[in-house]
């Protein structure tokens, strides 16, 4: 009787003109999913290729390592984040390095182009969350009350049909027929990727796999749902509204509802108001600077380059001992401010997961390195670089240059004249993506979630319709 059952479910929407058209809608939309991503990552590829060049050619003509300046890094394209965006768009993309100093990610995508943020990109998160949720919910909140009102229902358990086995194949039948042929797109924009030059590794395929597994259990959910709904109501018309209700407020209010409460619930320092204890504190440095200055007096000597060698290492002792102060004061504020934003994140995502919207969101956006701790990783990654970077410079300069360090040089006039510098000598920025152990271990809660909320609701449908008047 099961087999039945799934196979009655097969023929009935697999054949009707509704999944034909909607099936369809949700296929171009996924394979333009792909292809907008695909398109988008050979642009920001060309526009980071493009920016790296123009770094170097600034450096170009220079004579003298002293005379570096403004040089930067950029957070390269990754091809996870064009389908699953996340917040890449939203922060910085550039950092300039210097030899000391704390450094800050400046120029995102939207800054640059706002009109993106405006409606934001088609990627699979909008397709999953939006699109194939309301997907479900059209063709399963019907499937206990409209049978019973097509008087279909009372001829099935004309026969021996255990009620169980009814509400398993039903929910089975409509999985296989709706969440099944939308693998057939979802494979052909993963065929072109590669095809279009997005270069995945081996991991960005295994966590790709994991973003479109939490998507069918997150359409799962929504089905299992509107069974839910269909057999606790009468008529079809009042499993509708409910669970466009329902849709609403998981979707679109409590995620935002919950964000709202953290903020308000949990006070945050604001940036410029640690901004504004550094500048205290670095004004106050530079009238101890400049007092040390005007006391400073040179060991006499005939010799002017050494009085300058003397003086350049009284400012590069001061510079250190600044660059200590600073270091300490921000890093006392920095994680201040870090552990308050850690306690309003826990409270913002524990509220948010009462939404299985959320919790595709927060797991799809671990796995894709999109989340909220993409620009915190991309700040270590840059200051790891800036030990290299600065290594490199005192190896050419005898010096570490950076955090407002002044340099003063005598020339005689007689100096042979310099070869330019070669930029390419300068370490390369290496970005290294997160570990993929610890990528998926972060997202194995919200997949225990989706899974619980699947069961949850297949539980309350079982139960419901043990309980379902037939007549």
């Amino acid at each position: 009787m099961f087999k039945l059952i799934v196979e009655k479910e097969l023929r009935e929407i697999i054949g009707s003109t509704k999944f034909a058209v909607t099936f369809g809608v949700a296929a171009v939309l996924i394979l333009l999913t792909f292809y907008v991503g695909a398109k988008n990552y050979q642009v920001s590829r060309a526009q980071y290729e493009a920016a790296k060049k123009e770094n170097l050619r600034k450096m170009e003509g220079q004579t003298d390592w002293l005379m570096v300046r403004n040089h930067r890094i950029f957070l390269p394209p990754q091809p996870l984040a064009i389908l699953v965006t996340g917040i890449s768009n939203d922060v910085g993309r550039t950092i300039e390095v210097a030899g000391r100093g704390e450094l800050a990610a400046q120029e995102s995508r939207f800054n640059e182009d706002p009109i993106f943020a405006v409606f934001r990109f088609l990627d699979l998160d909008f397709i999953f969350q939006i699109v194939l949720s309301l997907f479900a919910i059209l063709f399963a909140y019907d499937a206990v009350s409209g049978e019973k009102e097509r008087g279909t229902l009372r001829l099935s358990f004309a026969n021996n049909l255990p009620r169980g086995t009814f509400i398993l194949g039903k929910i089975s039948g409509s999985f296989l027929a709706l969440g099944v042929p939308l693998l057939v797109p979802i494979l052909l924009g993963c065929v072109l990727l590669p095809l279009m030059g997005a270069p995945m590794t081996s991991d960005d395929w295994l966590k790709l796999g994991l973003i479109i597994l939490a998507g069918l259990l997150y359409f799962g959910v929504f089905l299992t749902l509107s069974v839910f709904m269909s057999a606790l109501t009468q008529r079809s018309s009042h499993s509708f509204l409910l669970l466009l209700v329902m849709w609403v407020f998981t979707v679109l209010i409590i995620p935002r509802a919950a964000v709202l409460i953290a903020g308000r619930a949990v006070e945050v320092p604001s940036v410029d108001q640690i901004a504004a204890q550094k500048n205290r504190l670095r004004s106050q440095m530079w009238e101890e600077d400049r007092k040390r200055m005007s006391e400073f007096k040179p060991t006499p000597s005939t010799n002017p380059a050494d009085m300058m060698q003397e003086f350049n290492e009284f400012m590069q002792k001061n510079a250190e001992e600044r660059d200590k102060k600073m270091r300490e004061l921000a890093s006392r504020l920095n994680e201040e401010r870090r552990n308050r934003q850690l306690v309003q994140e826990r409270v913002a995502f524990s509220l948010a997961r009462v939404s299985p919207s959320a919790v595709f969101s927060l797991a799809a956006t671990t796995l894709a390195s999109t989340g909220l701790d993409l620009k915190e990783h991309f700040v270590n990654e840059a200051t790891a670089y800036q030990q290299s970077y600065a290594s490199f410079i005192k190896e050419k300069t005898g010096m570490n240059l950076g955090g407002g360090f002044m340099v003063m040089r005598v020339t005689t006039g007689n100096e042979e004249e310099k070869k330019p510098i070669d930029p390419l000598e300068l370490p390369e920025f290496t970005y290294h993506e997160q570990p993929r152990a610890r990528v998926i271990q972060a997202a194995w809660f919200d997949f225990s979630l989706l899974a619980g909320f699947n069961l949850l609701f297949f539980a309350g449908a079982f139960v419901a319709f043990l309980r379902y008047d037939l007549r």
